[in-house]
């Protein structure tokens, strides 16, 4: 069942948790067994990162890889086994960031791991999308490679988060949504309640999400109904994240909240998977969390 632009899962009911560190949990896409997390990834992670085929988790510091292995996208560099602070994961290209610096595999059809000087220090975070990147450096500058490397003049200064899309980029400075990129969906007109006090954004293949007073917004291409926001997560939301053409937000009690398409059960599995979670990553069709223990029975 597809979930509609008026629809949306809000996903186990449970009591807050507050744990940091836990293990994934996964639903939609079974190609390449990316929804079945190794056993290494079952307890311990503090990130998880879901790419078109491959998914990263993050434990101790050491970078987890599971799914396709298509470029060697699974076949992490020595480099990330130890130290690292940030995963993102790609269409086949992995990124890391560790010590502030960017490190890359995978990929490189368009550069994607052919890395610029000016990120190999002083990095703060890192976004990746289907083909290019995007790092935050310690000024506040955003570095862009691969498929894009455009950067407009605004967002070379005071920028404090970063998201890349499939086409296009969002970004938050002085607590406003600045976006740029292709706008064939208005994917970069940004609406105009987010000129300030927007926490964070994430960026999908055509639409983008942010969110604000625990209040999501969405904008952008709307074929399945990932540009309209259920009233589920109209309030009590403390994390969001876009997949393709999907969304995922979980409240302060762990609930998870899904809407956008479904043609795998990427919104609406069944059986639903059981939270209460800490952090959510959406794919391209495919979905993952993390909670305490991801083998409690529901």
């Amino acid at each position: 069942m597809t979930v509609s632009a008026a629809m949306a899962l809000s996903l186990c009911a449970s009591p807050a948790s507050a744990a940091t560190v836990g293990g994934v949990i996964g639903w939609g896409k079974p190609d390449f067994g990316v929804t079945v997390p190794p056993a290494a990834a079952l307890t311990g992670v503090t990130a998880v990162s879901a790419g078109t085929t491959t998914v990263l988790a993050l434990k101790g510091g050491v970078v987890l890889a599971w799914g396709a292995n298509n470029w060697g996208a699974n076949e992490v560099p020595a480099a990330a086994l130890s130290g690292v602070g940030q995963i993102a994961s790609g269409w086949g290209h992995e990124l890391a960031l560790k010590n502030g610096t960017v490190l890359a595999w995978g990929n490189d059809w368009y550069g994607q791991t052919d890395l610029p000087a000016s990120v190999t220090g002083g990095v703060t975070a890192i976004s990746t999308s289907y083909m290019h990147s995007l790092a935050l450096k310690q000024s506040g500058q955003v570095v862009s490679w691969g498929s894009r490397t455009d950067v407009p003049a605004a967002a070379q200064s005071g920028v404090t988060a970063i998201a890349a899309g499939g086409d296009h980029n969002v970004v938050i400075k002085n607590g406003g949504v600045l976006a740029w990129g292709s706008n064939v969906y208005g994917q970069t007109t940004v609406p105009t309640a987010l000129s300030s006090g927007v926490t964070a954004v994430s960026a999908g293949f055509q639409h983008s999400i942010a969110l604000k007073d625990g209040r999501v917004y969405a904008w952008g291409r709307n074929n399945y109904g990932q540009a309209t926001v259920p009233d589920a997560a109209l309030s009590d939301i403390v994390g969001i994240d876009a997949g393709a053409n999907h969304n995922l937000a979980f409240k302060s009690n762990g609930d998870i909240i899904a809407w956008g398409s479904n043609v795998v059960g990427e919104t609406l599995p069944d059986p639903p998977p059981c939270g209460p979670v800490f952090a959510v990553s959406a794919g391209d069709s495919d979905s993952f969390a993390l909670k305490e223990d991801p083998t409690t029975p529901c």
